[in-house]
């Protein structure tokens, strides 16, 4: 191997100068305060790169010490970072490689670097391919050394081995081993690099495309997410806190008077509590789990109290105490401990781990806290998005894209009465109200006509479930659950087939798509992100239903997701320009900001072009973001004039 320390800004260039593509990565350690804290070397607010190392031919590879304690680092650093920035870090004709991008991508940003695309994330890639023949690889499954062993036979030293209990800034960069272990993981990045694109070329073209222009770039955005962070209103947190304690000690002893003491845990779904309901008292069993054990979940809770109010009133106000602790219980463990337990100590902020690919459909997904399933500002009691607030003279901005899941449904079943409703930028509601009950248009969009919300809250449940092949009895379920509705199976069944008759080609696009993906086992977006789906020949009817609704969802689902992603490269591509921009948050189909209050008007300009541009040239369904802004996330006020944000202002991307 070619392997060499070099310390000067010529060497450097001397490597990279000529080459259009290379692998990089950093080595971190942290700052002293911090050295005693596990995984400090992880966070760039407590550690810092020590070392770079980059690879521009499979073989040979550079490694830079910057701030190492032993042995000679890199001379004229402040060179050496500009040179970099701009002629590798920024440079738009340069592809950067790098394996965990959003990790390399949130250094970077420290030092107020954006990394710009072409880039290339390794991890994104072994994601797109396939492990068997139907499954892709986890994220589990695609760690650097993992990958060097299964495909390319090499046995890379571990972290653990090489610094035996040391930090990277603690071993000589002049050593042998120093130099192989930084240099080795830049140089199986690049082989990696070519070893998928090979792969991609031979089985799966498209995956390639959806790595470089959608998944590489939005592990650059979630690495700026990451390190932006959102900052926490914690003493609102922790008098939301005392008020839950209080609110579930109360409820309690509510439920302990009626029960006689049984211990019923922090869920109400302890042992002892299932024996005092199936046992004691002799309920009946109306939901069970996959085991075929009485369920003690949420639903089974509901069927139980609408089954006692008939049956047993005596016993209905002890399940509505249960359902409201169990409410309450996990508003205080995810909501309120979830969130404190996650502020930053630096920052008091909280810096939230997002996956571009999360899901199979490729939404993100989120941890340490999962902040992808807090609750709507509609649905929000306790105000939890109010726990993220804007610093003193900075605003909170959200741009969430309108019912991106229905255009692209629209888009794919070519229905002309659901496209001209977006076209003409009509209430999609109200249209399926007027469907699905035979009423005019009119009387369907009036808000002071009888049954107005009734109506409004079914078509709205048939609109976000029917593309995915919705059943009666599922609309059924979802209006009792979601809505509070105790709509009559044969009115739901009555619903769906005027639905159905109203937008004559949904229902033919779900059969067609079924069948397309029956005959192939798979499913794809328009891009040609793939899902696998074996059981879509399945003799189980259960898992054939499964999935067959992937194989509606995926499309759909998948294609906002794609969209979504591409809209992300072209807001990184704008923010050198404008770093006062921070990207704090992706949720669901929204994109939060933080930014100076005088600046919310030209960055809405900014992000709603980047988010409405057509995303590739047969989507014809018009994309619309909504846009507002606040000092607390769960006060955001729409902006005047949304629809207006676009105009002949010149939007710079």
């Amino acid at each position: 191997m070619d392997y060499r320390c070099v310390k000067t800004l010529a060497e450097i260039r001397t490597y990279l100068g000529s080459a259009n593509l290379a692998a990089f990565d950093f080595e971190t350690s942290p700052y002293d305060l911090y050295r005693n804290e596990e995984k400090a070397a992880l966070d760039a607010h407590k550690a810092d790169i020590v070392g770079v190392s980059f690879s521009a031919a499979e073989g040979s590879a550079i490694y830079v010490p910057l701030k190492h304690r032993v042995g000679e680092n890199a001379a004229e650093q402040e060179a050496i970072w500009r040179w970099l920035s701009e002629a590798f870090f920024q440079n738009t004709e340069m592809i950067k490689v790098a394996h965990n991008m959003s990790f390399e991508a949130m250094f970077l940003y420290a030092r107020g670097i954006v990394l710009l695309p072409p880039c290339y994330d390794t991890i994104a890639a072994a994601q797109m391919t396939l492990k068997s023949n139907t499954a892709f690889r986890t994220l589990s499954d695609s760690g650097l050394k993992t990958l060097a062993q299964e495909l390319c036979g090499a046995e890379l030293p571990s972290f653990e081995t090489v610094t035996a209990g040391r930090y990277f800034d603690e071993l000589d960069p002049q050593d042998e081993e120093t130099i192989r272990y930084a240099c080795a993981d830049s140089d199986f990045t690049l082989r990696l690099y070519h070893l998928f694109n090979n792969w991609f070329e031979w089985y799966l073209p498209k995956h390639r495309l959806i790595v470089e222009k959608l998944e590489s770039p939005a592990a650059v955005y979630c690495g700026l997410m990451k390190y932006n962070g959102l900052l926490a209103d914690e003493e609102l947190m922790l008098k939301k806190q005392a008020a839950a304690e209080a609110k579930l000690a109360d409820l309690r002893d509510s439920i302990a008077f009626m029960t006689g003491d049984v211990n019923i845990g922090a869920n109400a779904s302890t042992s002892a509590f299932k024996k005092y309901l199936y046992d004691d008292l002799k309920l009946p069993v109306l939901k069970t789990t996959a085991k075929y054990q009485e369920a003690m979940d949420d639903e089974a809770m509901i069927l139980l109290t609408e089954w006692c109010r008939e049956n047993r009133p005596e016993l209905a106000a002890l399940f509505e105490l249960v359902q409201e602790y169990r409410r309450w219980g996990k508003i205080k463990s995810t909501y309120i401990d979830g969130y404190l337990e996650h502020i930053n100590s630096v920052t008091g902020r909280i810096h939230p781990d997002l996956f571009p690919l999360g899901t199979e459909t490729g939404r993100f997904a989120a941890r340490n806290p999962n902040l992808q399933n807090m609750p709507r500002a509609d649905s929000d009691e306790i105000g939890v998005r109010n726990f993220i607030i804007a610093p003193e003279g900075k605003a909170l901005l959200s741009l969430d894209f309108s019912q991106i899941e229905l255009r692209v449904g629209a888009f794919y079943c070519r229905d002309e009465r659901m496209l001209e409703t977006y076209r003409t930028g009509g209430d999609i509601h109200a249209q399926t109200t007027s469907v699905i009950y035979h009423i005019p248009f009119e009387e369907a969009a009036d808000k002071s006509a009888e049954r107005y919300k009734e109506r409004r809250a079914i078509a709205k449940n048939c609109n976000f479930g029917v593309f995915y092949g919705l059943f009666p009895k599922g609309l059924q379920r979802n209006l009792k659950f979601k809505a509070g509705l105790n709509t009559p199976l044969p009115e739901c069944e009555r619903i769906i087939a005027n639905l159905k008759a109203g937008y004559p080609k949904l229902a033919r696009w779900q059969e067609e798509t079924k069948k397309r993906a029956a005959s192939r086992r798979y499913a794809e977006t328009w891009l040609g992100r793939r899902r696998y789906l074996p059981d879509i020949a399945s003799v189980d009817w259960g898992k054939k239903s499964f999935a067959e609704r992937c194989a509606l969802n995926t499309p759909i689902q998948g294609t906002a997701a794609d969209i979504l992603k591409l809209a992300l490269g072209r807001i990184i591509e704008g923010l050198p320009q404008r770093m006062w921009l921070r990207p704090v948050l992706q949720i669901h189909d929204e994109l939060v900001f933080e930014l100076p209050e005088g600046k919310v008007r030209e960055a809405a300009v900014f992000i709603k072009a980047c988010m409405e541009e057509r995303p590739f040239e047969e989507f014809d369904v018009p994309i619309v973001a909504e846009a507002a802004a606040g000092e607390r996330f769960g006060e955001l006020k729409e902006l005047e004039a949304n629809e207006t944000l676009k105009t002949n202002e010149e939007v710079v991307l």
